[in-house]
C-alpha cells in the first residue's frame, strides 16, 4: 500500500477513527488502507482475523494505525461487542464503512431459501446491525459522523442470476436513504457507493475470456474497475469535503449504468 500522504484539510482524515467491515481483502482492504493513508485510525473487521491482521501489518509498515476486530456482522450480540471493543481501542468512532458482503449467484428457479437468508443476513442485516450499534457512538464524535454503505450496480439495474444479491443491495440503498433522513439533524451523513464490475480475486475467476471481452464492450470507459477506484470514492465521502452530501448513491462503474 502507499504510505501516508499529505492532503488539504478538506480531504484529510487525521484524528478520525474508522471501522471497515469485511476489510480483510478486496475492496474492503483497499478502503481500509486508503482511509489509513489519509490519517484515520482504522479498525478492520473480518470473520477471518488472520486476514485482518495482515492488513493491519501493511498499514503499520506504511506509517498508519490499525487494529483487527473479528466478528460476524449478522450476529447482533457480536456486533455490539465488536464495535464497542473497536471504539474503546481506537479512542472513538467517526466513520463506519459497511462493506462486508457475500454473493451466491443462482437463477430464481434454482435459488434456495437458505441462500437467500444468508445473503440478506450478511449484506442487509449486517449493515443494519452495525449502523444501529455505531449510531450512538457516532453521535458522540467531535466531528460529523459518517456511514458509508457498499451497494452495487446490480442493486439499481438488476442482473440475471443475481436475484438474491440484487435484492440485498437494493435494500441497502433503501437503508441508506432512510437513515440519511433520520440522522441528518445530528450532523451524521449516510451515503452509499455502488461499484460496477471491479477487479478482485472473485471476479477474476468468474469473468474470463470471451465473457470478459463482452463485458468490456458494455463499459464506456473500456476497463474493469479496481478496488482503489472504489476506495477513493469512500475516502471522499468520509472526508470533510463531503459534509453536505447525504442520502446519495455514488456510482463507481465506468459508465456501465448512467
Amino acid at each position: 500500500m502507499a504510505g501516508m500522504v499529505e492532503l488539504p484539510p478538506s480531504l484529510a482524515l487525521a484524528e478520525r477513527c474508522a471501522l471497515v467491515t469485511g476489510g480483510g481483502r478486496g475492496i474492503g482492504r483497499a478502503v481500509a488502507e486508503t482511509l489509513a493513508a489519509r490519517g484515520a485510525a482504522v479498525a478492520i473487521n473480518d470473520v477471518d482475523e488472520g486476514t485482518s491482521r495482515e492488513v493491519c501489518d501493511a498499514i503499520a509498515k506504511a506509517g498508519g494505525r490499525a487494529i483487527a476486530v473479528a466478528f460476524d456482522v449478522s450476529d447482533a450480540g457480536a456486533v455490539e461487542r465488536g464495535i464497542k471493543d473497536a471504539t474503546e481501542r481506537l479512542g472513538g468512532l467517526h466513520i463506519l464503512v459497511n462493506n462486508a458482503g457475500i454473493s451466491i449467484d443462482a437463477l430464481l428457479m434454482r435459488a434456495s431459501e437458505a441462500d437467500l437468508q444468508r445473503i440478506l443476513d450478511v449484506n442487509l442485516k449486517g449493515a443494519f446491525l452495525c449502523s444501529k450499534a455505531a449510531a450512538r457512538l457516532l453521535l458522540k464524535a467531535k466531528t460529523s459522523g459518517r456511514i458509508i454503505n457498499m451497494a452495487s450496480v446490480v442493486g439499481e439495474q438488476g442482473n440475471a442470476g443475481q436475484v438474491m444479491y440484487s435484492a440485498s443491495k437494493a435494500g441497502l440503498i433503501g437503508i441508506t436513504k432512510s437513515l440519511a433522513r433520520e440522522l441528518a439533524s445530528r450532523g451524521i451523513t449516510v451515503n452509499a457507493v455502488a461499484p460496477g464490475f471491479i477487479e478482485t480475486d472473485m471476479t477474476a475467476a468468474a469473468i474470463q475470456g470471451d465473457a470478459r471481452d463482452a463485458l468490456l464492450t458494455r463499459i464506456p470507459l473500456g476497463r474493469i474497475g479496481s478496488s482503489q477506484d472504489v476506495a477513493e470514492a469512500v475516502a471522499f465521502l468520509a472526508a470533510p469535503a463531503a459534509s453536505y452530501i447525504t442520502g446519495h448513491v455514488l456510482r463507481v462503474n465506468g459508465g456501465l449504468l448512467i
